[in-house]
């Protein structure tokens, strides 16, 4: 009393009964930090703990004569930008056919079955088993020195968002560099609650095992997109080569999955000039009776009690946008890398479909709950994807691997830490690897993401 104003800050705080905020917390229901500290001491932990952190595996066992190259930090990744360079179109192979429009209108209350039958295979080879990309490089003429697919490059480019591993095989052959996948690797398998905080049980023989939920969400994904065209319809739309790139591959009756493959290039500076195929899934028409071509997806929903997200079923019509928010925080690297894939195809459209199962314990059984369609630029912005830093990432991988000596390398994405590892593998360090995988998977539902 008679004091400053000041002074009143110098008194210490009581936290005894008596002090008045703090009986006012208790009425409203509230907890101070201490009482915090205190129920945490009686279960053993600080109120800071977190449970320990999954380890998880690599996507390939590492040897112990793979010697390291070089080593890439997410976070000097994520500090990069480049100028998005023009594109420009060299060939362009099969035919798609028309998005069914009746999957635009399906609601939850109006769920549409998904099919149980046997999808059409999918073709999804690798860069280097690529009929047109051997015959364009096969020239005498041919300006290019990078060869990959849009799977690969967009794993790379949307690569600080990733948490599993996945590996990419690096081929320098002269001047040349060629991009590959191996044959059962996760470029094989669309992943599931990737960058969740819940990633499913521990046990291998549950339907909510990781594992199983990859296997769920690659099949509902190739069906889908199946699913959702009209097949020999009208208004299919021919590429310059109507004839599918690897049609003398397949015998009579076993024809691939109509789908449109555009061989685009870009040119990142002086030193990189990148040949890419890319692939749309449908067509549909626009105002002006134009053809917009669309790649097609599904996002597909497990168990909501199990890993406490939003019930589809009862949120899908009135808050799509909140149910898309908990899919980017659950699953940001796919959401990434399918719009990336988009943005390099040049498709005028994205489809993404929303599947649930139609019991929760049944992994076999699934409903179409909706259809959205984006634009692929406004869906980077709506999913918080920074173009120009996907591109300075890969210019930067890419100018990397240019310096390479001739040779075979594996490009890593580590399990357990946000880097991506360089190691020299030999000339036939891979190949045991490779056939363990096909081993492995022989049988299996594997399948392109794309």
């Amino acid at each position: 009393r008679g004091g400053r104003w000041g002074d009143q800050d110098k008194q210490p705080m009581q936290i005894g009964g008596n002090n008045r905020n703090l009986q006012k917390a208790r009425q409203m229901g509230l907890r101070g930090k201490w009482n915090k500290t205190r129920a945490a001491a009686q279960q053993g932990m600080r109120w800071s703990d977190r449970p320990p952190t999954r380890i998880r595996e690599a996507s390939i066992e590492v040897r112990p004569g793979w010697a390291v190259v070089e080593q890439i930090n997410f976070s000097d990744l994520q500090k990069m930008s480049w100028q998005i360079p023009e594109c420009k179109e060299v060939t362009s192979y099969g035919t798609v056919e028309p998005f069914d429009k009746l999957y635009d209108r399906i609601t939850p209350k109006t769920e549409k079955p998904l099919q149980t039958s046997e999808p059409r295979p999918v073709w999804n080879a690798t860069t280097s088993d690529d009929p047109v990309i051997q015959e364009i490089a096969s020239r005498g003429d041919c300006p290019f020195n990078v060869f990959a697919t849009d799977a690969i490059i967009a794993a790379i480019m949307a690569a600080p968002r990733s948490a599993f591993s996945w590996d990419v095989v690096v081929t320098r052959a002269g001047n040349r560099l060629y991009l590959d996948k191996r044959d059962g690797s996760p470029f094989d398998y669309v992943t599931a609650n990737e960058t969740a905080h819940e990633q499913g049980d521990e046990d291998k023989e549950s339907i909510n095992n990781l594992g199983n939920l990859s296997q769920e969400a690659t099949r509902i994904n190739r069906i889908f997109c199946q699913q959702a065209r009209v097949t020999g319809g009208e208004q299919s739309a021919k590429f310059e080569h109507p004839e599918h790139p690897a049609a003398r591959e397949y015998g009579p009756g076993q024809a691939p999955s109509p789908t449109g493959f555009k061989y685009r290039a870009w040119q990142m500076g002086d030193n990189v000039n990148m040949l890419v195929r890319t692939q749309v899934d449908a067509v549909t028409k626009g105002k002006q009776d134009e053809d917009l071509f669309t790649t097609i997806f599904a996002l597909n929903e497990t168990d909501p009690k199990v890993f406490n997200t939003i019930d589809w079923r009862q949120k899908l019509e009135s808050q799509r946008g909140a149910v898309l928010a908990t899919e980017l925080k659950n699953n940001s690297y796919k959401l990434a890398r399918w719009t990336l894939q988009s943005l390099l195809a040049g498709a005028d459209l994205l489809k993404l479909g929303y599947v649930s199962r139609v019991h929760t314990r049944n992994a076999e059984r699934h409903v179409v709950l909706g259809t959205q369609t984006y634009k692929p630029r406004e869906f980077a912005t709506q999913v918080n994807l920074n173009v120009p830093n996907a591109w300075a990432i890969l210019k930067a991988v890419v100018d990397m691997c240019l310096t390479l000596d001739e040779g075979k390398y594996l490009l890593l994405k580590d399990p357990n830490k946000p880097l991506l590892r360089l190691y020299d593998v030999g000339e036939t360090g891979l190949e045991d690897d490779e056939d363990d995988e096909d081993d492995h998977h022989r049988g299996g539902d594997g399948d392109d993401e794309d």
